[in-house]
């Protein structure tokens, strides 16, 4: 027998769920252009998330990414951060390339984003013709990550499924 208390947690959670998944209703183009920004951001955010948490791609692997995050980023302790960083690009971009969380994963790669800018980027100025390069690239994929978190992820994604199947308790259509 369930309870007045525990079916108020689950439409509470069940409420909370459809907020995270919810797709806005759009014209075709808008979710093509969606499809085209998730795929940019995830293609980006494997190659250098793989890069920190690997060694994928070329990249320094965890090792060298610690000694960066400490050293130059100023963040301490740096094989934290490494791991942090790497899981929120490498995870984010996995989880904004199906739709799955993609708001979720916005907001994470935004602040991801936003911690370079002011850690590392910032001092050069926004030149990216520059060594090391300015900040401009991290402006670029910070608004695109912003989008997704504020647009959602659109009717080809996994969340778009998933809405259709969780909605809050009361507003579901007959």
């Amino acid at each position: 027998m369930t309870t007045t208390p525990q079916l108020a947690r689950a439409s509470r959670a069940r409420t909370l769920l459809a907020a995270l998944v919810k797709t806005r209703k759009a014209d075709l183009e808008v979710d093509l252009a969606l499809v085209a920004v998730r795929t940019a951001l995830a293609w980006i955010f494997i190659w250098y998330g793989a890069g920190k948490l690997f060694g994928s791609f070329n990249g320094p692997g965890i090792h060298v990414t610690s000694l960066f995050m400490e050293n130059t980023a100023h963040l301490r302790p740096g094989g934290f951060f490494a791991v942090l960083g790497g899981v929120i690009e490498f995870g984010g971009a996995i989880s904004i390339a199906l739709g799955l969380g993609a708001r979720l994963a916005g907001v994470a790669l935004f602040g991801d984003m936003m911690m370079a800018m002011i850690t590392t980027t910032w001092t050069n100025g926004i030149n990216a013709e520059k060594i090391p390069p300015g900040y401009d690239f991290n402006v670029a994929l910070a608004a695109l990550a912003l989008v997704v978190a504020l647009v959602g992820a659109g009717r080809f994604s996994v969340d778009a499924l998933a809405e259709r199947r969780v909605r809050p308790m009361g507003s579901r259509a007959g």
